[in-house]
């Protein structure tokens, strides 16, 4: 089955969206930690596109590489709609959706360079 990884953190993600947040004292001290959260579960989520895709044994596409930020952003904002809309205990925000496009954005950056670098490697030796 391809995207295992993907398909289990996206079920991941979708529980802690959806689920109610304790209070912590102390990270209200942390300045935007719930944007950090989204910043890196959104990226996390694109950089598991690219490990599946790697243990898969399959090249990146143009298509593939719009599709490891694309995908993230999407669930991102669809999560958003669900706080605000399906949830009582969360409320979407456009600053989350600008944090999950953002960490989406980041992680394909990063997995890309990544792997192209790891190809190189590979090629001389």
């Amino acid at each position: 089955m391809k995207y295992r990884l993907t398909i289990l953190l996206t079920v991941v993600i979708t529980i802690l969206c959806t689920i109610p947040v304790p209070e912590v004292p102390e990270l209200d001290d942390v300045p935007f930690f719930d944007k950090w959260v989204h910043f890196v579960m959104f990226g996390a989520l694109a950089v598991t596109m690219y490990i599946d895709r790697r243990l898969a044994r399959q090249g990146t596409t143009p298509l593939f590489i719009l599709s490891a930020f694309l995908f993230p952003s999407f669930w991102g904002g669809l999560m958003e709609l669900v706080q605000a809309y399906l949830t009582t205990c969360r409320s979407g925000e456009w600053l989350d959706f600008y944090a999950d496009t953002f960490g989406a954005l980041l992680g394909t950056i990063i997995s890309y360079t990544t792997w192209k670098i790891t190809e190189r490697i590979s090629v001389r030796n």
